[in-house]
């Protein structure tokens, strides 16, 4: 009765307290030592029944006295790390069920069929949610927080009762004292329990294995993302590839996700890897509806973060055209008569490594394609050119601004627009690498830098434990349902993916030479959300100082309140700003760079009181 009332007050201090992870491991310590107590110290009827002397079972104090081991474990050393204490809930939970589970099937514990039954129910969701445990080793402690303060106490008020059935039938007995004989804990007098009781014990063993079935089956879903179409033929290039980059392909109508009052291709083109080494690439082509005999404006596109993999191209999704800001880009298109051209980049939808933000082979990808489009028969468009970018996309819209005239000088940049972009590779990997958001994007750079870089050997250089989540990120893309499968399959990675002697050392000088310094050939905008969780307002501001003291000039916007994506969305401020900067270059307007009156970065978090 003392364990199972004290699991019941630890499970309600879970349920209630405002307690921190360190706090949450610590209860749950203590409340598996009082469950493995309860189980050591409790009695249970022979088998052969009423009338004979209680006896402990030997397994039965095995499985108490390793409860009490793990949960003395996890109280003493809450500093251990969530997926180690995670594991340790994860074991609990399965040993206690398939101790229930065990002693149910063989009876060992004296009980009638119903109770059972029950039990062996109760024991088999008990072990399902100990398994789903280890899927998430650093959340377990917070999400299933409330999953493990019911299951102490629903296990604690469960032994509370079977001490005051036991202490009323031995007290029916006529015997209290150590070792007399008692009648079954479930009998008094020969008398079954209630059918009301019976019942509502087998439903509520029923209804929990249910709900943690259905936990583990919205596990599975969630982490293992939502199946993505592979590339078609459409993908592969022809056998007699034009060694020249910016030659076009093939191309094809699209139909999925075209804002209203605009038509779109897809495109395969020539293009280069940084070392000039020939590359294809795939992309859209988006335009007004109604042809026009003179050109139309051109407006590059570098897309933001969808992946790594081929299947993970912007071209093949169901909303290629709502990346960055999406609401924007169809106003040029249909109410400007702007034509908008965005490649995937080399190894989204076409064959190879995709360059994940390695800024030069970026540029190139958006260079040759905003070349290719000059060869589309259905549209005509100019060589002068806007380049938009948000995030990745962003750095390699800063990039593209950067080599345009050195490698495709037959086009003319007229303004260049970075939407939170990722300028400063270095510090982003460095600020946010505790972070779930930062790990998903270093899980990224970690499986194609790999692969790009193999001087490097990152793969044996991560972090413990980080191997095998990357591999499993690796193979999410970032846009649609598996964005938040991406995203909390980063949130399990215990630790920093890449250690602090890597970014220290040679890999942290090559993700500096990621940062795009200038000069640039045009205006230049960059917007930033001042919540922006993954790149920093305060990192943003750094970055725009940078250039500023090297005489770039910069016009340099924040928002209050807007995060990385919110930023680009809809109802952005942005939008219609960013609309009108780009008609301005257009029509030739001077830009208005402000780096002498820099507006504040501060995050939002830190300007308010308290």
């Amino acid at each position: 009765m003392l364990f199972g009332a004290a699991a019941v007050a630890l499970g309600a201090a879970l349920i209630f307290a405002p307690v921190t992870v360190h706090g949450i491991a610590i209860i749950t310590g203590l409340g598996l030592i009082s469950v493995g107590a309860g189980s050591f110290f409790r009695p249970s009827p022979a088998a052969g029944g009423p009338g004979v002397a209680p006896r402990i079972p030997s397994l039965t104090r095995l499985v108490g006295g390793a409860l009490i081991a793990l949960g003395a474990l996890m109280a003493l050393w809450p500093d251990a790390g969530a997926p180690w204490l995670a594991f340790l809930v994860g074991a609990a939970l399965v040993v206690h069920g398939a101790l229930a589970l065990w002693n149910a099937i063989t009876g060992r514990d004296g009980w009638h069929a119903d109770a059972r039954a029950a039990a062996a129910i109760m024991g088999a969701a008990t072990i399902v949610l100990g398994v789903v445990a280890f899927s998430w080793p650093v959340l377990t402690l917070t999400v299933f927080r409330l999953g493990l303060a019911l299951w102490l106490v629903a296990v604690g008020l469960h032994a509370v009762w079977d001490a005051v059935v036991w202490l009323r039938s031995a007290r029916v007995g006529g015997a209290l004292e150590v070792g007399a004989p008692v009648r079954d804990a479930s009998s008094r007098s020969g008398a079954r329990p209630s059918r009301l009781r019976r019942w509502a014990r087998t439903v509520g063993a029923v209804a929990s294995l249910a709900a943690a079935a259905l936990l583990a089956w919205g596990s599975g879903t969630v982490l293992g993302g939502s199946p993505m179409p592979q590339p078609g033929a459409f993908y592969t290039p022809p056998a007699d590839v034009p060694g020249a980059p910016g030659q076009l392909l093939r191309s094809e109508p699209l139909d999925s996700g075209v804002p209203e009052g605009a038509r779109a291709w897809k495109i395969l083109y020539t293009t280069t890897h940084p070392d000039d080494t020939p590359a294809v690439s795939s992309g859209t082509v988006l335009a007004p509806v109604e042809p026009t005999k003179r050109p139309l404006p051109l407006l590059s596109i570098a897309h933001g973060t969808t992946g790594v993999v081929a299947q993970c191209a912007p071209s093949m999704s169901a909303a290629p055209f709502s990346d960055g800001a999406g609401t924007a880009l169809a106003e040029m298109v249909a109410q400007h008569g702007w034509l908008a051209v965005t490649s995937d980049y080399v190894g989204l939808g076409t064959r190879g490594v995709h360059p994940y933000l390695v800024g030069d082979a970026e540029a190139r990808n958006v260079l040759d394609a905003s070349r290719a489009v000059q060869q589309l028969d259905a549209v005509t468009t100019t060589t002068e050119t806007v380049v938009w970018g948000h995030s990745q996309g962003g750095q390699g819209a800063l990039w593209t601004g950067q080599i345009a005239e050195d490698y495709a000088p037959e086009l003319t940049v007229r303004g260049v627009a970075a939407f939170a972009p990722a300028a400063d590779l270095f510090g982003l990997a460095e600020v946010d690498k505790n972070d779930a958001a930062g790990k998903t994007v270093s899980a990224y750079i970690a499986t194609t830098w790999a692969r790009l870089y193999p001087d490097l050997d990152l793969k044996s250089q991560l972090t413990p434990g980080s191997q095998g989540p990357v591999e499993h990120i690796r193979s999410l893309c970032f846009n649609g349902s598996d964005v938040l499968a991406a995203i909390l399959r980063g949130s399990q990675i215990p630790n920093q993916i890449f250690p602090d002697r890597l970014l220290n050392g040679e890999f942290g000088d090559r993700l500096k030479a990621q940062t795009p310094v200038g000069p640039f050939p045009a205006p230049v905008l960059v917007a930033q959300g001042r919540a922006d969780p993954l790149v920093r307002p305060e990192m943003q501001r750094d970055w725009v100082e940078a250039r500023c003291t090297d005489g770039v000039d910069i016009d340099y916007r924040t928002f209050p309140g807007l995060s990385h994506n919110t930023l680009v969305a809809a109802d952005s401020p942005l939008t219609p700003q960013i609309v009108q900067w780009t008609l301005d270059r257009w029509e030739g307007k001077p830009a208005a760079p402000n780096c002498d009156d820099l507006p504040a970065s501060t995050p939002d978090a830190e300007q308010t009181p308290g």
